[in-house]
């Protein structure tokens, strides 16, 4: 088990670093997995050399802080360096204009004509490298005055700028005009070959890694001269894909709603364990404001859960009751002998079907449906978490703005690590949300809040997200799992 999680905490890695780290820093990216890789290496070799002898905490401690300072280096040493700067001007980009700015003497003008007094008071017009800064004081509904500043601004330059509105440090909304011709060129948004064969490939490795949870003892002779014994697979394979597909469809759905350009879905197979490491679908276009990151970013767990709950409920009917063992600790992940005390929701829905065949002393011997059920409540949960680029991350900035939501993903690390201590299965998950990036994109509006509803939805799935989670508390346990007396 070991080393299948350093093995996942590998490949995790490399989309992180490749998909994130890599954007801000010129350094290598395989550079940057290595040196994050060194705990996991450290443990590798611990258990090659010394076999089951426990790492020594104080090492292990020593080797993750020494990886995390050198990837901090590596990461600061390789961001390319800013412009030099004029001593009595900001840098500039080559000038498009007569007069070495982004706009002309009449186009600032025309700019200024954009602001209506009444409902944003223009103050400031700052040059930067990569857009005009438009500072002011906002004196109506945000939401009104991003809607006509940037109709306004479209009517007089065309699609020539892309218009933000954004929370400055002094907690003051401004305007930035990014010019479109220095934003990344599209990339091509529908690749079919590769998302089919991605989910061919997925539901091959699910497969076969249902047939392992249908029949623990087959051996790979019996399965070359029976391939039909695949079959017992798809029960666990099916169900799985189809959870992870209706997760990202649903944030799919709700992006092309909103106008927002999205690819379809690609799902990462694993050729052990649980067959694969989920899905997920990219964004090559701006968010137009906070409620549809909002929308986008819940639509999936929502319609994720909606699948996961059918299945793990007709996956549970279809297991049995068994004896805890006395190692229970060490087999908290086994599906043959999973304890329901492993996470509240779980609890709760086993208790609702098994009833008083459900006691203290009780494990459950997954079907594999369950097993599909279960990872279904996992993915939600590691989705919600609000760190970063996360469904959850997108939720507390779409809740709390930008900034603020960067410092509860940051706390949120923090709690998941400590967490980790009492729940095993998500230390590896907390290893990667200490290297995930704390902030995500901002929306093109990323003033205007939410409304009443929205927020009481967002808390609800934070609700939920601790409900996954967390283990069945001592008080709870003797109400859902009491202990008989023997007769």
């Amino acid at each position: 088990m070991t080393w299948i999680s350093l093995i996942v905490l590998g490949l995790i890695l490399v989309f992180i670093v490749r998909q994130s780290a890599a954007r801000v820093s010129q350094t290598p990216w395989w550079l940057l997995w290595l040196v994050l890789m060194l705990p996991a290496f450290f443990i590798g070799g611990w258990l090659l050399l010394l076999g089951n002898t426990p790492v020594p905490s104080g090492w292990l401690i020593f080797v993750f802080v020494t990886s995390s300072v050198l990837y901090l280096v590596l990461l600061r040493r390789g961001q390319p360096p800013l412009p030099a700067a004029p001593p009595t001007a900001p840098p500039l980009t080559p000038p498009l204009t007569e007069n070495g700015k982004l706009l002309s003497q009449d186009e600032e003008t025309q700019l200024q004509s954009c602001f209506p007094w009444g409902m944003y008071y223009l103050q400031q017009i700052e040059y930067r490298p990569q857009a005009v800064i438009c500072r002011g004081q906002m004196r109506g509904d945000a939401s009104q005055v991003y809607e006509t500043v940037e109709r306004n601004i479209a009517q007089r330059f065309g699609d020539r700028f892309l218009v933000m509105f954004q929370v400055g440090l002094s907690n003051k909304p401004f305007f930035a005009l990014i010019p479109r011709d220095r934003l990344p060129q599209p990339q091509q948004l529908f690749r079919p070959a590769l998302s089919l064969g991605l989910l061919a490939f997925t539901f091959l490795t699910t497969t076969v890694a249902g047939l392992a949870l249908a029949a623990p003892d087959l051996t790979a002779k019996e399965l070359r001269l029976n391939p039909s014994l695949l079959w017992q697979g798809l029960p666990y394979s099916v169900s799985l894909l189809l959870i992870l597909g209706i997760h990202e469809l649903g944030h799919f759905a709700t992006a092309w709603y909103y106008g927002v350009k999205a690819t379809l879905p690609y799902f990462i197979p694993l050729p052990f364990a649980m067959g694969t490491l989920g899905a997920f679908i990219q964004m090559r276009s701006p968010v137009p404001h906070r409620r549809a990151l909002f929308d986008i970013s819940i639509a999936g767990p929502i319609a994720g859960l909606l699948v996961t709950l059918p299945i793990l409920v007709w996956g549970l009917q279809q297991s049995e009751v068994v004896q805890l063992p006395a190692n229970a600790a060490e087999q908290a992940l086994n599906p043959q002998v999973f304890s329901p005390r492993i996470s509240i929701l779980f609890a709760l829905i086993a208790k609702a079907i098994f009833g008083a065949a459900l006691k203290d002393d009780s494990a459950l011997h997954l079907h594999p449906m369950a097993v599909a059920g279960v990872l279904g409540l996992v993915v939600t949960a590691l989705n919600l978490m609000p760190v970063g680029q996360l469904d959850g991350g997108h939720i507390v900035h779409a809740m709390y703005g930008h900034r603020l939501g960067a410092i509860i993903g940051q706390v949120s690390r923090l709690l998941v690590l400590i967490l980790s201590f009492t729940q095993p299965w998500l230390f590896v998950w907390a290893l990667i949300l200490f290297f995930m990036p704390a902030f995500d994109e901002p929306a093109l509006n990323d003033v205007s809040e939410l409304d009443n509803w929205r927020d009481a939805l967002g808390l609800m799935a934070l609700v939920l997200l601790l409900l996954i989670v967390f283990p069945v508390p001592a008080p709870l346990a003797a109400l859902l799992l009491p202990t008989y007396p023997m007769p």
